[in-house]
């Protein structure tokens, strides 16, 4: 039984975990300060993933950070988190939900799409200006923002 909740302001946040999405911790502080942070316990009550979801204007809800523990990966606990997001989102009558990842994040790019994400536009080089050490994943250098986006009405 997984158990999914939004992070007590006296909780600690699982920052590895999260540094495991966003390798910057300029970047996940300001994350947590600007957002909703949620975790998913197992049975034990071990944080075992975790999301944070940011308000943007005209009824979008974006997700800046979603993580699962390695011990964890391919079980279906990433799905259960993006889809406990999507629910909440729609009773909080958001209009839409996006997403970014990094063009060189293949298995990111294929999990947000198996979650019904669409591909909505590309913001070149924001990991060049936003980060100051150079990110390399599969061998291809990140430089570009994808964004995707699924529409909840």
């Amino acid at each position: 039984m997984i158990n999914i909740r939004v992070l007590e302001p006296a909780e600690q946040p699982p920052t590895d975990l999260l540094l495991s999405a966003a390798p910057s911790q300029a970047v996940v502080e300001e994350q947590l300060s600007k957002g909703t942070c949620y975790v998913a316990e197992n049975q034990e009550k071990n944080v075992i993933g975790v999301i944070i979801t940011v308000p943007r204007s005209s009824g979008t809800l974006e997700v800046v950070n979603i993580a699962v523990d390695n011990n964890e990966h391919h079980q279906g606990l990433g799905k259960k988190i993006m889809q406990y997001i999507l629910a909440q989102a729609t009773e909080e009558d958001y209009q839409d939900v996006c997403v970014g990842t990094g063009n060189s994040s293949v298995g990111q790019l294929a999990f947000y799409q198996k979650c019904g994400f669409r591909i909505t536009s590309i913001d070149p080089d924001f990991f060049i200006r936003n980060y100051d050490t150079a990110i390399y994943e599969h061998g291809i250098q990140c430089r570009d923002m994808i964004i995707l986006s699924q529409a909840l009405k």
